[in-house]
């Protein structure tokens, strides 16, 4: 019979896959933990209760939630919902605009800003320009193409086969044109069309092989012609499925017919799609070429011009970009989400994007030694609950990468890769986080909750969800105002002292007792729970052992309600009142705590096997576990 002592410094390979529970040999398996909810790792190596939401508004339905910076002192949200968008600056509404995205749209929706202006755009309809005029003026327009000298500089493409010819009935004026087969449809009214080069504008569509058409350039000849082609972009094509600014040329990504295809814009001349003669500030566009299909779902400005595909990664370089330097490699295999837009997201001078598969965040960053791009699974490790992303965004300021998934769930990766510390937790609500975004410093969450839609904000100061603060000048027991949670039961925090639950009638609660100041808001509950105890290459498996000590090293603990294999209790640091809350404002303690264990048990896992230790905790009180030490008694 032996002791062992099991030394836990740090949660910073977060919440590990079942799979793994045999790999004990493992760095991760040291520092990783068998269940991790509710709470956020610290890049240090602490694992904290996450912080709570504050409730911001009530969103018309459910949406995209978009950041807009202005500047740095100047930052929005912007709820895109069915038909609308609503304006929020630090919380508070300032302005609505009616769009023209439907729900059905929404989650096909790309969006990139420029100064005052934000860039949308979606494969089946004409992208739009949401400016931005002054706090409360805000309006959505149409793109608008450079046109000189009445011709419009906008990419063209062939889209006829190659034997169809067209055939004018002039050179100016209004023209007759006649294809050699069945192309127009009445979509093309109004739409650009070249004959060598030549535009014409057509007005009208006869029939499938006859169109009227205004003459914008003189033509040639009349001759039937094979060297005809149309506008890349219009409602019988579709419309730029991506776009995104690099190198000083807007970057469009696919459109409907033109899935693999690239534009960029003349260097300086954001809506110039002209190709001239090949200058190297001219226009340029180009498809993506390989043996699979290559639809394009996303650019990105990074290193490079990084271009994710639904069946591969690839690098667009030139220093700088120009017609003649520029060069397309393919660099990974990986693919992209297909059902929807996740946008990808820089975190470190690396792209993080969700995989096709569903289960998987890849890293995509660029190797010096290799002078070429990897694509690390950043999800492998936490597989077990890692599944159908919908949406996703960086918070630098505490390093946390949110990913909204598809169940209603929130998975939180703490990275840092100067550390090497890439560590899941995984956060649920009493309802379903739809959408997240990151603006001004602030994590904004869009929650759906007994079928209302809510706008949210992590906020370090509240442990309970979609929670409001009020503060009166005299005490009053009868505080309003909790609407958005008429009929749920609230946990109180007053005057710093949590106080028995309150139901919230006509959004109104009644405290028990009178305050000056409360908190009130959804419980949730954090969980940790450690991995079966391992030493290196020993461990306990199959083996009889018990807990002799166990030593929690804690920094600024509210409560801490731990099971060691007796049932929970709450450790002795907090003091509780004849009603079960607190008897005054919580104590916060730092320090170790040592709680002794007994009981033998088996190394075995099961549906009976316990772990050494756990925590499971819905008082909104704060707790963080640095360390744990284990000592344990093993029956050799």
């Amino acid at each position: 019979m032996s002791r062992l002592d099991h030394l836990k410094t740090s949660f910073t390979a977060g919440e590990l896959s079942p799979d793994l529970l045999g790999r004990g040999e493992l760095t991760a398996y040291a520092n990783g933990a068998a269940r991790l909810r509710n709470v956020f790792i610290r890049p240090t190596g602490g694992v904290a209760r996450r912080a709570g939401t504050r409730f911001v508004a009530t969103a018309r339905g459910p949406g995209r939630l978009a950041a807009f910076e202005f500047n740095t002192e100047q930052t929005y949200l912007l709820v895109l919902t069915d038909g609308w968008i609503d304006i929020l600056r630090e919380g508070e509404p300032v302005a609505s605009v009616a769009s023209p995205w439907s729900a059905a749209h929404l989650p096909q929706l790309v969006w990139t800003q420029s100064a005052d202006t934000l860039l949308v755009v979606h494969p089946d309809l004409p992208p739009r320009r949401v400016s931005r005029t002054s706090e409360s003026v805000w309006t959505i327009a149409p793109w608008a193409f450079v046109e000189e000298d009445g011709l419009l500089r906008v990419p063209f493409q062939r889209f006829a086969a190659d034997a169809v010819t067209l055939t004018p009935s002039g050179t100016t004026g209004t023209v007759t044109l006649t294809a050699s087969a069945d192309h127009f449809v009445a979509d093309h009214a109004g739409l650009r069309v070249r004959l060598k080069r030549r535009q014409v504008e057509i007005a009208t569509v006869v029939s499938p092989t006859q169109a009227t058409a205004t003459v914008k350039e003189d033509l040639e000849d009349t001759a039937a012609t094979t060297d005809w082609d149309e506008a890349a972009f219009s409602a019988v094509r579709g419309w730029p499925a991506s776009v995104c600014f690099h190198q000083d040329r807007l970057v469009l990504g696919g459109s409907r017919d033109q899935p693999n295809r690239l534009w960029l814009s003349k260097s300086g001349e954001f809506f110039n799609f002209d190709l001239g003669t090949g200058l190297d500030d001219e226009a340029i566009e180009f498809p993506i070429l390989s043996d699979q299909v290559n639809a394009i779902r996303a650019v990105f400005s990074g290193r490079h011009l990084q271009v994710f595909t639904s069946g591969a990664e690839w690098m667009v370089t030139g220093e700088p970009l120009t017609p003649a330097a520029l060069q397309v490699r393919r660099q990974t295999r990986v693919g992209s989400v297909v059902s929807r837009q996740v946008p990808p997201r820089d975190v470190d001078g690396a792209t993080l994007f969700a995989a096709r598969s569903g289960r998987e965040l890849r890293e995509f960053l660029f190797a010096d030694i290799e002078q070429a791009y990897q694509a690390t699974d950043l999800a492998l490790l936490a597989r077990h609950a890692f599944r159908d992303p919908v949406d996703q965004d960086y918070d630098p300021g505490r390093r946390l990468f949110h990913v909204v998934l598809g169940d209603g769930g929130l998975a939180t990766l703490t990275v840092y890769r100067a550390e090497q510390v890439t560590a899941w937790t995984f956060q649920s609500t009493d309802g379903a986080f739809r959408a997240a975004a990151c603006a001004g410093g602030t994590v904004w969450l869009l929650v759906e909750r007994d079928g209302a839609f809510l706008v949210e904000a992590f906020d370090d100061g509240l442990l309970t969800d979609s929670a409001l603060t009020g503060e009166a000048d005299e005490p009053t027991d009868t505080w309003s105002g909790l609407s958005h949670l008429e009929g749920r039961t609230l946990r109180i925090v007053a005057d710093g002292t949590l106080r028995p639950d309150a139901l919230v009638t006509d959004g109104t609660i009644r405290l028990d007792a009178p305050a000056r100041s409360v908190v009130a808001g959804l419980a949730y509950t954090h969980e940790v729970e450690p991995l079966p105890p391992a030493f290196g290459e020993s461990s306990v498996q199959g083996r009889t052992w018990r807990p002799v000590e166990i030593t929690f090293r804690l920094l600024e603990t509210g409560a801490l309600r731990l099971d060691i294999g007796r049932g929970f209790a709450d450790l002795a640091f907090r003091r509780i009142g004849p009603a079960g809350v607190l008897d005054g404002p919580a104590p916060r303690f730092t320090g170790d705590r040592r709680v002794r264990a007994l009981g033998w048990r088996r190394g075995d896992l099961g549906p009976a096997a316990a772990p050494v230790w756990r925590v499971a905790q819905d008082a909104p009180l704060p707790c963080t576990i640095l360390s744990v030490n284990t000592r344990l008694q093993v029956n050799d």
